[in-house]
């Protein structure tokens, strides 16, 4: 590492401001900091000193988002087999999964970190980090047969309307990757939702083919009067957006989330718990089909997911201790009552983050207030 840092150092003065290549400097500027902790420090004011930037904070969620992407790609391929009537290895329906991932991974870095880039380098900034999460969360909640020209749309719009307007990272309102999720679902919806929006039938490596007549792709929750729960659910071999569909991997990231201290638990278990009320509530109430219980809904579509890697986005939620129990319980609630009050769209997660991200700031300044008071009176101060 002192050999790499050495020859990094030979080349900063290129990309300095009278250097040659200045006009690459932030390209440089993230490269390096992706590699090395910066060793400058700020000249005043407070700080709180800690032994991780946001950089590492990144790359952590991206580590524990590797369980749900390496698992979507295999069930992309066992979903072909299936549609396709095919006795199919497991290597083979990896491979198959992975070769028509990885395209939409590709897309959405180049086009998301390409407007990083080009932002940072016009405004004289550095390269901001944020992308690097969303980045590979786009292309986990969208159907895996989705166009890449219309992910590059979306990710554009996230990038350019849902982030940099605001101010660049830590300055959103919304989550980017919901934002890109939502964009696509109002302004091409046809690709979003119907039978065959989930299944990749194009042929890979001499698998895969025309999917079988008559197999319907819908998700369970598109379908949700018709479904009967299995472990299948929970395992993830569902038809579904390409991370969201194994709640196994999807738990196995919110364990390294929670270890690492990257994620907060008490957010993440309030949105497990306003779901549990709601969906306990509806079902005593008569108003969800009799084989769909609370659980059900739990383990179908994006709740687990948007639960674990959307809600705890400590940029667009709340960030009092008492704030974050509140957002997260109503991310649950309004989850679930647009899945059984509105049938015509069965993926309430977004709607309610989104919805949630709006009021988060709302949320942490009543808490603040209230906290004031109370001490005020404590104190005797009016």
């Amino acid at each position: 590492m002192k050999a790499l840092r050495n020859y990094l150092d030979k080349l900063k003065p290129s990309f300095e401001k009278e250097g040659k290549l200045h006009a690459f400097r932030s390209l440089f500027d993230g490269f390096e900091t992706f590699l090395f902790v910066p060793n400058t420090t700020a000249k005043k004011g407070v700080h709180i000193h800690d032994a991780i930037d946001s950089k590492r904070i990144m790359s952590m969620v991206v580590i524990a988002l590797m369980p749900a992407l390496l698992f979507g790609m295999y069930n992309v391929g066992y979903q072909n087999a299936i549609a396709s009537g095919i006795d199919a290895s497991f290597m083979d329906m990896f491979i198959f999964g992975m070769m028509a991932v990885l395209p939409k991974i590709v897309v959405s870095y180049a086009v998301g970190l390409g407007i990083e880039f080009a932002w940072a380098q016009w405004k004289g900034e550095e390269i901001q980090e944020g992308y690097l999460v969303s980045g590979i969360l786009i292309p986990l909640i969208v159907p895996v047969n989705l166009p890449l020209w219309m992910l590059a749309i979306a990710v554009a719009f996230a990038v350019i309307l849902g982030k940099e307007i605001f101010g660049g990272t830590g300055m959103n309102i919304f989550n980017p990757a919901l934002l890109a999720r939502a964009f696509l679902f109002f302004a091409y919806p046809q690709k979003m939702t119907g039978d065959q929006a989930w299944i990749a039938d194009s042929p890979i490596f001499g698998f895969g083919g025309q999917v079988a007549d008559g197999f319907s792709g819908a998700t369970p929750l598109a379908n949700l009067s018709d479904y009967t729960f299995s472990m299948d659910a929970v395992y993830g071999l569902i038809p579904g957006s390409i991370g969201e569909t194994s709640v196994i991997a999807i738990a196995i990231g919110a364990v390294i989330l929670l270890c690492t201290g990257i994620a907060s638990w008490k957010t993440m278990l309030s949105v497990f718990a306003g779901g549990i009320v709601m969906g306990l509530l509806f079902e005593n109430l008569g108003m969800m089909p009799e084989n769909i219980h609370w659980y059900t809904h739990l383990a179908l579509g994006g709740f687990c997911f948007g639960a674990v890697f959307m809600a705890t986005d400590p940029v667009t939620s709340c960030r009092t201790e008492c704030g974050k129990w509140i957002y997260g319980f109503m991310i649950g609630v309004v989850a679930i009552v647009v899945r059984v009050m509105n049938p015509g769209f069965p993926e309430g997660m977004m709607l309610a983050i989104l919805l949630m991200n709006m009021f988060a700031p709302a949320i942490d300044y009543f808490v603040v207030d209230r906290n004031i008071s109370k001490r005020m009176k404590r104190g005797g101060t009016k």
